[in-house]
């Protein structure tokens, strides 16, 4: 991702709906795991990388941009500097292998499952966040550097071609897809939609986008994917 948009993301996401929510379902999926040694990569700033940290994990953000190093370092955050697709690491380090929304910005996405693979210890986990279908292509992607926008196929294969066991794979932010695909196809929303939003409309956004926690929508298309895969 550019360095400006990491700098504007790190302004931002601490209240903002979209990356709160995001937090709160991984928040969720790691209560259902006992806390081990993990990796967050391509972790930006580290705001995520810390959700690992408060629920006991020993965590380490590897970022390949030196300003979001910095800003995960300032954080406190054990942070690590490289290439997601020749990890610095010895292999079978990890119990599990987090990374959100950072395949789509990889010409190698493969290299980097390969990588997850080999770094992650038997029966380890991944969790993965990708922006989903490539119909919803708008200059929002070209905005953040996108190379793709991934299919529930195209993201399972990626993964199954790889050796891993694929556990989930779920939409996300279906409910408010209509609104996002029509606010990135208009031509005067030219470039990215990650900015500030008032303090209602974030509540509304948010309150409507947590009701996908207990609603059966993850079938559904939606903008975004989550999948959760095991190392045999």
């Amino acid at each position: 991702m550019d360095p400006v948009e990491i700098k504007q993301m790190a302004v931002i996401e601490e209240s903002h709906w979209w990356f709160r929510e995001r937090r709160a379902l991984i928040a969720r999926e790691l209560r259902r795991m006992t806390p081990g040694r993990a990796i967050d990569i391509g972790a930006a700033a580290g705001r995520n990388t810390s959700v690992l940290e408060d629920l006991g994990w020993q965590a380490i953000a590897l970022e390949y941009d030196s300003s979001g190093a910095e800003m995960a370092k300032d954080r406190g955050i054990n942070v690590v500097r490289g290439d997601a697709t020749q990890l610095p690491i010895p292999d079978a380090q990890f119990d599990l292998a987090m990374s959100y929304d950072v395949l789509e910005h990889i010409k190698d996405d493969a290299g980097v499952v390969n990588e997850m693979m080999r770094v992650l210890k038997p029966g380890g986990c991944v969790l993965i966040a990708v922006p989903a279908d490539p119909k919803l292509w708008s200059e929002h992607d070209d905005a953040v550097s996108h190379l793709r926008r991934y299919t529930r196929e195209s993201l399972t294969t990626l993964f199954e071609d790889a050796g891993f066991t694929i556990e989930k794979v779920r939409s996300w932010n279906v409910i408010l897809r209509p609104a996002i695909t029509w606010k990135r196809g208009r031509k005067s929303n030219a470039g990215s939609d990650i900015e500030a939003v008032s303090a209602p409309l974030n509540r509304v956004l948010h309150a409507i986008v947590g009701m996908e926690r207990y609603l059966p929508t993850g079938k559904l298309p939606g903008v975004s994917l989550m999948l959760r895969a095991r190392k045999p």
